[in-house]
């Protein structure tokens, strides 16, 4: 269970995340920000690309930090948009591949959590590894 002052942190390294954000395309800037088990917190921001299908979202930026530097367990990831905009599936679809208790906070631009939820609640029924035997 997350403390408060673990959301606010979570969302203010969010919000600082969300100004990197390279969205020329669409303006839509997304910062995002991943408690690990280990306490460490990796940030990230989505990168649009002319070519629409390669872009990614800040929530898989920071998993792929984490993931690329031995992380494995999160505990909770806030997401930042203007309005509070939820992860998308694909999104949804990777952190579940890494535990759906994980938490997910959104939030928009002023801080203002919009939503919590786990990962297993916003994607019922996941596709895990479990499916492959």
């Amino acid at each position: 269970m997350l403390t408060d002052d673990q959301r606010q942190k979570l969302i203010q390294v969010a919000i600082q995340a969300r100004k990197w954000a390279y969205a020329p395309y669409s303006n839509y800037k997304v910062g995002a920000a991943l408690l690990t088990s280990s306490g460490k917190i990796y940030d990230g921001v989505n990168v649009e690309n002319a070519a629409y299908p390669v872009t990614m979202c800040a929530e898989r930026v920071a998993v792929f930090k984490a993931i690329s530097e031995g992380e494995k367990k999160f505990e909770a990831i806030a997401v930042v948009t203007t309005n509070g905009g939820a992860p998308c599936g694909s999104c949804r679809q990777v952190l579940a591949e890494f535990g759906l208790n994980t938490l997910v906070l959104v939030a928009d631009s002023d801080g203002n959590l919009i939503s919590e939820d786990t990962v297993g609640d916003l994607l019922p029924g996941a596709f895990t590894s479990n499916d492959l035997t």
